[in-house]
């Protein structure tokens, strides 16, 4: 879905003779790339991995990342929940966890998914339990996944 959406983004698309990566193998490196930390994350490991050169690597890192940080990424793929959802996503908790947390904020059943390299901004407040920089994944009762810090 992550590529169907960013598919029409002009980062994409030039006039050059020189053409780019296909969008899907951008899109795999990037996700590789960030679903490593360490030195598995660098960009010699990856370009390694990825059979291209580690400049490339950093460059299409960077045309993923100018696509869906774009308000129009942004619209497409994120959606808060309106308020009949947020009360069903309470009465849920309240019916199937402890009552008391209906008003809350938790964690149910999260995941942790490791960034691999401490963030630029706010970068302690990434520091987990676990002494790694990530993010928490949740799905809510409507299915919606949520990423908390």
């Amino acid at each position: 879905m992550i590529l169907a959406t960013i598919r029409a983004d002009p980062i994409f698309h030039n006039d050059s003779q020189n053409q780019q990566h296909p969008l899907a193998e951008q899109l795999a490196i990037t996700l590789y790339r960030f679903g490593h930390f360490g030195n598995a994350a660098s960009m010699l490991k990856v370009a390694l991995w990825a059979g291209i050169g580690y400049g490339t690597v950093d460059c299409i890192t960077k045309y993923v990342m100018v696509a869906v940080c774009r308000n129009e990424f942004h619209r497409a793929t994120l959606h808060w929940p309106g308020e009949e959802e947020k009360e069903a996503a309470k009465q849920w908790v309240e019916e199937n966890s402890c009552p008391a947390w209906r008003n809350g904020w938790l964690m149910v059943d999260g995941t942790l998914v490791p960034l691999y390299a401490h963030p630029g901004f706010y970068g302690n407040t990434w520091y987990d339990r676990k002494s790694n920089y990530s993010m928490n994944v949740q799905v809510q009762p409507s299915l919606h996944i949520l990423v908390t810090i």
